[in-house]
C-alpha cells in the first residue's frame, strides 16, 4: 500500500471517532498514529488531511451538501461523509494532488470501509463536485 493510501486510512480512522462522538481531535490523532508504525511522511501527510479537513469544515460540509442532492449531511452514513470530507478537502485545497486521484483513492476508501453502495455514492457525488469546480 502506497504512503498516500495509508495516510488516508489513518485520517479517516482519526475523523471517524471526532465525527461520531465528538472526541477531541489531537488525542484520537496521538492515539492513531501512536498505534500504527508508520514513517514519517505518512505521519504528516495524515496530520495534514485531518487539520485540513477540521479547519476547513464548514465549507466542505456545504459542498457535500450541494453535491449530495437529496441528501442531508446528518443522513450520510459516518463512513461515507468522513471519506467524502477527505477527497474534498484535496479537491479544493491541495493543487499538487490531482483530482481523479483524489476521486480515486475515496472510492477505494469506500469500498474498503463503507457498505456495498458506498463506492458508487462517493464516486456519484463527488464527479458531481468535480465538475461544479472545475479551474
Amino acid at each position: 500500500m502506497g504512503g498516500r493510501r495509508l495516510s488516508r486510512e489513518l485520517a479517516l480512522q482519526v475523523l471517524f471517532p471526532i465525527d461520531l462522538v465528538n472526541a477531541n481531535m489531537e488525542d484520537s490523532l496521538k492515539y492513531i498514529l501512536e498505534n500504527n508504525q508508520t514513517p514519517e511522511e505518512v505521519k504528516e501527510f495524515t496530520l495534514d488531511i485531518v487539520k485540513g479537513v477540521m479547519s476547513n469544515l464548514k465549507e466542505i460540509n456545504e459542498v457535500i451538501k450541494r453535491g449530495a442532492d437529496n441528501w442531508s449531511l446528518e443522513r450520510i452514513g459516518n463512513i461515507d461523509r468522513n471519506i467524502l470530507r477527505i477527497a474534498i478537502y484535496e479537491i479544493l485545497f491541495r493543487d499538487d494532488i490531482p483530482r481523479s486521484v483524489s476521486i480515486n483513492e475515496a472510492v477505494e476508501l469506500a469500498k474498503k470501509y463503507g457498505t456495498e453502495n458506498s463506492f458508487s455514492f462517493v464516486n456519484g457525488v463527488l464527479g458531481k463536485i468535480e465538475k461544479k469546480n472545475k479551474k
